[in-house]
């Protein structure tokens, strides 16, 4: 193994190499802390502002949807970012996307209307979509040591899964303590005190954290070294293309968006509509809407009766029926919100399982032998899990989402890791955002709305539907991965 040169950035002094680490390590937390708040509190937050009932189809496709939609945005948008971070520096364009991802949580907090939510969960995703690939781009350059940078990518990558897991706490918390916090002004009645409001404004945090540490961190030196120098080639999507790179460039597009089908077309999803096909949430439910709906035929008969008599009847009924009906209704939202954290936690902590499995086999197994260890069991994994599993016992299907989650997400990190030994250094941050946006979040992510707008349906609809259209995704998705891990280029020699 080759000692860098003097000056180089494996010099770092030992105070500076620890912010550094620790910027990425609150930076990747937070990426993900931010990205997964959707499948927590997106039930929530679609039925509070369109002011229909946590199972009214109308959410179930607009969860799909915002999942696409703010994906989408943040693919279009993090493709331009990707070519700012080669044209104005790696550190710079951090920064703004830090920014951009700390404040729309807070905008989309104050939220009255579905377009204000909608807006700011898309502005969140352009953030976090542009800070991924600086931040990653800007860590490779930092440590050029092929050693120490697997490690320090891998290592604080894996951080990115207790992300998932913080907002899956804090959620939580933030749910039994809702009704003490301080209302929100632009919102009136419950919605004044509901929890989705107070995790996003959470979301705040992490981004005034990272922009106090990055005045003490310097830019990638061997970037600003040809930048000051002139010899820096300008960023080109066209070069992408070019003989030497159209493989690179298609086969990870590809991969990007099988990972990130698997992710938003059967786990994100989970928490917000495939739960709700579990007998003690469903049932409950199915008994409180039927008591309701006879409520409400009581109350037509009241409003239309002539005698008295049978209007107090019916009034009475009316009542009787609405207490039967409200007991069994709060069933079903105490069963829906414990299960919905549960799952969302063994998703998260096969996730971070997924990313230490990653960052400890990254240095020990040739590159396309490790994704294949993680592509394989996925092929009947995700079958299994969405067809079998789902209406059984739980604790099955709850281990069953941590193997998913693991190997999903050990995904993304091999990719991460990969992307920068690819692609040529003025075209780092415009090669790893374009496998990533356009294949990632412009391709992949529609498995979101494939799945709730259009298999669901054909599967039946409701959430067995969502299950069954979640199970032909994944298998689908995995084994596309597998067939093009085989011509997976190995990476060249690095400037």
């Amino acid at each position: 193994m080759s000692s860098p040169a003097p000056g180089s950035p494996a010099l770092l002094a030992p105070v500076t190499r620890f912010l550094v680490l620790a910027i990425a390590v609150i930076g990747f937390l937070f990426d993900t802390y931010e990205l997964l708040m959707l499948p927590v509190i997106g039930t929530g937050a679609l039925s509070d502002l369109m002011r229909v009932p946590a199972d009214d189809p109308k959410v179930r496709q607009w969860i799909g949807t915002l999942l696409w939609l703010s994906a989408l945005c943040g693919g279009v948008f993090g493709l331009l970012g990707g070519w700012m971070i080669d044209r104005f520096g790696r550190k710079t364009i951090m920064v703004a996307s830090i920014l951009a991802y700390s404040l729309s949580p807070l905008a989309a907090a104050f939220s009255t209307e579905l377009w204000q939510f909608v807006l700011f969960r898309c502005t969140t995703f352009i953030g976090v979509c542009v800070e991924m690939v600086a931040a990653v781009t800007w860590l490779a350059e930092l440590f050029p040591d092929k050693r120490a940078r697997e490690k320090a990518i891998a290592w604080s990558l894996a951080a990115a899964s207790l992300g998932g897991l913080l907002v899956t706490i804090v959620d939580k918390w933030i749910v039994s303590q809702a009704a003490s916090f301080p209302a929100i002004p632009t919102a009136e009645g419950p919605s004044a005190h509901a929890p989705w409001r107070y995790t996003l404004i959470s979301g705040l945090v992490p981004g005034a954290l990272i922009l106090l540490l990055m005045p003490f961190v310097p830019e990638s030196r061997v970037w600003a070294e040809k930048k000051r120098a002139g010899t820096l080639k300008r960023p080109s999507f066209g070069e992408l293309f070019a003989p030497a790179l159209r493989r690179t460039t298609i086969v990870t597009t590809i991969l990007s968006a099988c990972g990130y089908a698997a992710a938003f077309g059967a786990l994100q999803v989970t928490p917000a509509q495939v739960i709700l096909a579990r007998a003690e949430i469903a049932e409950p439910r199915a008994e409180g809407q039927k008591l309701m709906a006879q409520a409400k035929a009581e109350e037509k008969k009241a409003a239309e009766a002539t005698d008295e008599e049978a209007k107090k009847a019916a009034t009475a009924r009316q009542k009787e029926l609405q207490g039967q009906a409200a007991p069994k209704l709060k069933e079903a939202r105490e069963a829906q919100e414990q299960r919905k954290s549960s799952i969302q936690l063994w998703q998260e902590l096969g996730g971070l399982t997924g990313r230490i499995l990653l960052a400890v086999l990254v240095s020990l197994v040739p590159a396309r032998r490790l994704l294949q260890i993680f592509v394989v069991p996925g092929i009947l994994l995700f079958p299994l899990t969405y067809t079998q599993l789902v209406t059984g016992e739980f604790l099955w299907l709850a281990v069953a989402i941590f193997f998913c989650g693991l190997l999903t997400v050990a995904q993304f990190s091999y990719l991460s890791e990969f992307l920068p030994k690819v692609f040529p250094l003025h075209l780092r941050g415009t090669g790893g955002s374009f496998a990533t946006n356009v294949g990632g979040r412009m391709i992949g992510t529609m498995a979101a709305t494939l799945n709730t707008a259009v298999l669901a349906d054909a599967f039946g609809g409701g959430p067995k539907g969502v299950a069954l259209a979640a199970a032909g995704i994944g298998g689908a998705v995995y084994l596309i991965a597998f067939v093009t891990s085989f011509f997976l280029p190995t990476p060249q020699a690095e400037e």
